[in-house]
């Protein structure tokens, strides 16, 4: 007979009696239970104590997961591969600041989705190697996307990873062999150096340049991607290459160079080439005393090349995205999104924006959308709605496709000459950029 029964046949006085002493016995047990279990808990913990060396990884594990959810959870994490050292970093460190801006703005609004938004930056030191580290360390803090390195081999090297593992990959540089033929998680931000020389020769043609002198870089994706295009693609516009020279990104000394072009027919000669070179080959261009003008790429686009190369820069060509000359251009949604730019950046650092800051932000601001759009920071659905965006930056309007991982056309670049330490659009590219701008309202 269980208790209760037995309860319920007894008198009411002997009944209350009977009530007390159960519950006092039911009290000893648990109270008895309760001293079992802490003893238990201290046996575990003296245990614990007394262990040395870390708890094998099947125990750590769990936590481990547990504390990436919950990181994953409460931020949005976008990753950053600059090179912040090396050759390269006064390029990188504009990518960061730019980027670094661009997740302020988006963070004060309200962040996405609900969440802020946290970028995670590793420094890849101008280094194939290093950018596949960076890539690891990145791809290990469960970052949503991958934002990459300015310099063009670092890419190369990169991305195939990040194709292969399904994360988004937004790279900095514009060498066209990353999306020719298309990678379905790979995105090129810059204007791609074919449209770069296409657009170099639109304007040789209009200003009835027929001869050039080319140099090109030949250990830079970038610079050699250029080159090769305008090769290609010189006879369509009535140029031909009369001098065509090679050096490597080591080089400090180009006289042999300049020698060649004092015989030369050449109009004009166009310099592909990144870094530091392009500060050298400035001056010992104008200490040469050469009259053949001097034509760069947007590599120089930059305060990082007028203010070391100072009065040497007078007066050359030099190729930009349009955001650089955002204060020549007419009213409108163009102008304003730079301006959202422009404005803070240059409070921030006291100098506008250059070239390599246009593409950072720009990466942001388009990998920022399709995560609206998409209204998920799952990966797939990431590259999906990227694949399917128009949205206009500072570098211009992109309009990605399943067959156009590029995005930007040539008609978002500007010919610019220097004037007094300004980039300063030709009256053909005023021309073409405002016709530009007309057709994107």
């Amino acid at each position: 007979m269980s208790i209760d029964s037995e309860l319920a046949s007894r008198p009411p006085a002997e009944l209350n009696g009977k009530r007390i002493r159960v519950a006092i016995i039911e009290l000893e047990i648990s109270m008895e239970c309760t001293r079992r279990a802490l003893a238990s808990l201290a046996i575990l913990f003296v245990a614990a104590a007394c262990r040395k060396g870390p708890l094998p990884s099947s125990e750590k594990e769990p936590h481990h997961e547990l504390n990436a959810a919950i990181a994953k959870a409460e931020t949005i994490r976008v990753g950053l591969i600059a090179s912040l050292t090396g050759k390269y970093s006064a390029l990188g460190s504009e990518d960061k600041k730019a980027v670094d801006l661009a997740v302020e703005q988006v963070n004060a609004a309200g962040g996405l989705l609900g969440k802020q938004v946290e970028v995670i930056t590793r420094d890849d030191q101008t280094l194939p190697d290093k950018s596949v580290l960076a890539y690891n360390e990145l791809k290990g803090n469960d970052v949503v996307a991958v934002i990459g390195s300015v310099f063009s081999n670092s890419a190369l090297a990169t991305l195939p990873l990040a194709q292969t593992d399904g994360i988004p990959y937004l790279s900095l540089t514009p060498a066209e062999e990353q999306v020719i033929p298309v990678k379905s998680y790979v995105f090129v931000i810059p204007a791609l150096a074919n449209a770069y020389a296409e657009r170099y020769l639109e304007y040789m043609q209009a200003s009835r340049i027929g001869k050039i002198a080319v140099a090109h870089d030949t250990k830079g994706a970038y610079a050699i991607s250029g080159y090769n295009s305008t090769k290609s693609l010189a006879a369509k516009y009535g140029v031909k290459i009369v001098n065509d020279e090679v050096f490597e990104t080591a080089t400090n000394d180009f006289s042999p160079l300049f020698t060649h072009l004092k015989g030369s027919e050449a109009q004009a000669f166009l310099f592909w080439g990144t870094g530091p070179t392009g500060v050298t080959v400035t001056k010992q261009y104008a200490a040469a005393g050469l009259k053949v003008p001097l034509f760069m790429t947007p590599a120089q686009a930059s305060k990082l090349w007028i203010d070391p190369v100072g009065t040497a820069s007078e007066g050359i060509t030099v190729l930009s995205a349009i955001g650089v000359v955002g204060d020549f251009l007419p009213d409108g949604p163009q102008k304003q999104v730079i301006a959202a730019m422009a404005a803070p950046y240059q409070q921030k650092h006291g100098y506008p924006p250059p070239q390599f800051a246009q593409d950072g932000y720009s990466a942001c601001l388009l990998l920022f959308e399709a995560i609206k759009m998409a209204k998920s920071a799952d990966r797939p659905k990431i590259q999906q709605t990227l694949e399917n965006l128009s949205l206009v930056t500072p570098n211009g309007k992109y309009k990605y496709s399943s067959t156009d991982h590029s995005g930007l056309t040539r008609d978002y670049i500007s010919v610019n000459v220097v004037r007094e330490g300004k980039f300063v659009p030709t009256d053909w590219a005023k021309d073409k950029l405002k016709r530009t701008l007309a057709e994107q309202k």
